[in-house]
């Protein structure tokens, strides 16, 4: 089964996001950054979730990604799912922090339990087909609306939305050019994908540097 060991956010300052990374959410073992000077304006069609125990780990990260020079998209509410809110990174990347519980067992973890990379996307089954080629395996799939892959231990999970959707979803305009500004690192191979994003194969390298490769918004 392939899956996503990691993604590479491309950045004109990529120290910069990797400190962001590291200090707001701990999870500079499946995130990274490389340089890019490509640009990029609004939405880049892609967030990060991270998927948490409880409301007060919730709190905990996103107040930690405010005062690290994150700003709100949505903030922190309970609803119907359960509680989180979304943030965009000085580098412009966006995240969203969230729980399915809307009750605390205890003090803020910190623990990120889960993280998910979600993609917009301009035909939500036609990427499931070409992913599915492609040897990752569908863990859950309602349609065309949404499509979420299997993935191993301490990697990120990959998930689907229409990319409307997903801007919706994290509070942000649909508008967006230039470049992704994301390399995705697999099992399955390097290819561009329909939607314009880059993989490429996981190698001993932890985060190599930027290729040639460049990954265009749809």
């Amino acid at each position: 089964m392939a899956s996503v060991e990691s993604v590479i956010l491309e950045a004109t300052e990529p120290a910069a996001a990797d400190a962001f990374t590291t200090a707001a959410f701990g999870v500079n073992d499946r995130v990274g950054a490389r340089v890019s000077d490509e640009p990029s304006t609004g939405f880049r069609g892609f967030s990060l979730s991270l998927v948490v125990s409880q409301p007060s780990t919730v709190d905990s990260l996103v107040g930690t990604a405010l005062d690290r020079g994150a700003t709100t998209s949505k903030p922190v509410k309970k609803s119907f799912w359960g509680y989180g809110g979304v943030v965009q990174a000085p580098d412009g990347t966006i995240w969203k922090v969230a729980t399915s519980s809307k009750k605390e067992t205890g003090p803020s973890t910190g623990r990120v339990d889960d993280v998910v990379l979600l993609l917009g996307v301009d035909d939500v089954k036609a990427s499931k087909r070409f992913y599915v080629d492609r040897g990752l395996m569908v863990a859950k799939s309602f349609g065309g609306k949404y499509v979420e892959f299997e993935s191993s231990p301490s990697r990120v999970t990959l998930a689907l939305l229409r990319r409307d959707a997903l801007a919706k979803d994290v509070g942000v305009s649909t508008d967006g050019t230039g470049s992704h500004g994301i390399v995705i690192r697999s099992d399955a191979g390097t290819f561009t994908d329909p939607d314009g994003f880059s993989w490429e194969a996981a190698t001993t390298t932890r985060w190599p540097r930027a290729s040639s490769t460049r990954s265009k918004p749809s």
